[in-house]
């Protein structure tokens, strides 16, 4: 017992710290600066910034503000240093303060709402998906595919719109914008809205790979011994079958965590989505780059983070 112990947790380690893997990831990283410092509007980004009508010397001011004065090699060379060495991404245009120290500001938002509508989604589509594999070709496995099929088309942004309307001015059962400083009712559309998509493609997910699961020599090995049909559905089906629902709410999670732009529009939500629509408007490409460095960086961890995951669920799982 000791030494498979042993083996689990050294199985675990070189899935953390795989040296290809950390090179892998480091190389994409580094990548993703790379390609961020080219987001800038089309042109010149100082006469874009200032405007067609502004005079040479504002424009040329703007370039040494900007540090576009210095050649291309240089300032791709100090764009990655900054970043490395102090985690600087620079200053916003529009608002003059460290793109840093905005997306520190507004990371809590959007990673409570991410973090709570990933947990419903993920709770009640394992939950749904068990039901509808357990209960297969019956009404209620069309039921909850047919449900969780008409959650997966409906696009989030028009759920929104349409909670909005029905729960916020209709029926006035919920806030239609606000924070959770103002009381956790303005929580509510905001998450459900960002949970049903998720929790539709999960609960197909879970029922797939548990159907699939259920097939195996193994699962009726287990009921030829004589093992009741809930022990052997969820200790020898249910674990085996989480690895594909593990890659579906790590992506989903990621994507959210990253920046939920058109719900936090829609419901004024005061995240880094809100923020990345602001600076869009405004060609205030510093921000852009800093919150689509944080996407990737979220991406990076998130998939490190489920790899942990599948060696936990599953020891013959290994990362090459």
């Amino acid at each position: 017992m000791a030494k498979n112990s042993q083996s689990r947790i050294v199985a675990l380690l070189l899935t953390v710290f795989n040296p290809r893997k950390l090179f892998y990831t480091v190389l994409v990283l580094l990548g993703v600066i790379i390609v961020t410092f080219f987001i800038r509007p089309p042109g010149d980004p100082a006469r874009v910034l200032l405007g067609q009508r502004a005079d040479s010397a504002s424009v040329q001011n703007m370039r040494v503000q900007l540090g576009l004065d210095k050649p291309l090699y240089t300032q791709i060379g100090m764009y990655i240093y900054n970043i490395v060495r102090h985690g600087d991404l620079g200053k916003s245009i529009a608002t003059q303060r460290s793109v840093r120290e905005t997306i520190e500001e507004r990371l809590p938002a959007t990673a409570l709402l991410a973090v709570s509508s990933i947990l419903i989604a993920t709770i009640l589509g394992v939950i749904l998906g068990v039901i509808a594999s357990w209960r297969a070709n019956s009404w209620v496995d069309s039921l909850t595919m047919s449900t969780s099929l008409l959650g997966i088309s409906l696009p989030a942004f028009v759920v929104g719109l349409l909670f909005v309307l029905v729960f916020g001015v209709v029926l006035e059962w919920f806030p239609n914008s606000g924070y959770i400083d103002r009381g956790w009712e303005h929580l509510v559309l905001p998450m459900v809205t960002l949970a049903i998509r998720p929790l539709s493609i999960i609960a197909r997910v879970t029922r797939s790979s548990m159907l699939d699961v259920l097939g195996q020599d193994y699962v009726r090995t287990a009921r030829a011994k004589g093992l009741s049909s809930i022990r052997v559905f969820m200790k020898h089906a249910l674990r085996n079958a989480l690895n594909p629902v593990v890659t579906t709410v790590s992506a989903w999670f990621a994507g959210l965590l990253a920046g939920t732009y058109f719900i936090e529009f829609i419901f004024n939500w005061p995240g880094i989505g809100l923020a990345a629509f602001s600076a869009i408007e405004k060609l205030d490409y510093p921000m852009i780059q800093g919150v689509v460095l944080l996407t990737a960086i979220v991406f990076v961890i998130v998939n490190a983070a489920s790899d942990v995951i599948y060696s936990l669920l599953d020891p013959k799982v290994r990362v090459s």
